[in-house]
């Protein structure tokens, strides 16, 4: 069998301000397989934001062990965390972060250009990107001639350029309203119909409800793990 994509065994992640410590994360043993459609769900204050950086190498632990594919991150080097941000790793956010000046093929080609991905290559898997989330005839539009829904289905095709090991959603619908919503949540679920490795925070139920599996977060703690949606 191959290793899960994401692996966490024992890990806390601690705040310090001087004489002051906060534990953020208070010992977090979790799986994630290739293919799997999870949701970490909790409240404000719960974890979850540290474990959404700590899951997309923007943080390491403080204690434990993360590994991302049978890899230790915790003996990368910067450089070696940049990569896998990049190439194995495709983040969506709930603020788009698309660059207003680009047309939507050029902003989802950026991650392929730091890549160092020839020119030609980086348009044709732009493209290509943007049909898969059905975005073929927006190719040229920039950011503010799309809707809230059409910003966050080009975030998801940069998301996708790269081919990455796990797309990893931190309130992807946190911005839309309910008719963008439901479609993002559509192509969050085609994508793991496709075979996708999907994660998603949230604090949303509903949001979380179709996932096939949801970690609930609280204090630092996964306090249940639990099959919602499965298909």
């Amino acid at each position: 069998m191959s290793a899960p994509v994401v692996d966490l065994s024992g890990v806390r992640k601690t705040y310090r301000s001087g004489s002051i410590e906060f534990e953020a994360l208070c010992g977090i043993d979790m799986q994630i397989d290739e293919g799997d459609y999870v949701a970490v769900i909790g409240p404000s204050g719960s974890g979850k934001s540290t474990l959404m950086n700590l899951l997309g190498c923007l943080d390491t632990p403080t204690e434990g062990t993360y590994l991302l594919g049978g890899e230790d991150v915790s003996t990368m080097t910067e450089a070696q965390l940049a990569e896998v941000r990049n190439r194995r790793i495709g983040f969506v956010f709930q603020q788009f972060h698309l660059l207003a000046s680009l047309p939507a093929w050029r902003n989802v080609e950026l991650p392929l250009l730091y890549a160092g991905v020839s020119r030609v290559t980086r348009r044709e898997r732009a493209i290509a990107a943007l049909e898969k989330v059905g975005l073929g005839g927006r190719v040229l539009n920039r950011p503010g001639e799309l809707s809230g829904g059409q910003q966050q289905r080009v975030a998801v095709a940069r998301a996708l350029v790269t081919e990455p090991d796990i797309i990893l959603a931190d309130e992807p619908t946190g911005n839309l309203d309910s008719g963008s919503t439901e479609a993002v949540l559509g192509l969050l679920q085609e994508l793991h119909d496709s075979g996708r490795t999907v994660v998603v925070i949230t604090h949303e139920h509903e949001v979380a409800a179709r996932a096939e599996r949801n970690l609930v977060i609280r204090d630092g703690l996964i306090t249940d793990d639990m099959l919602v949606g499965a298909r």
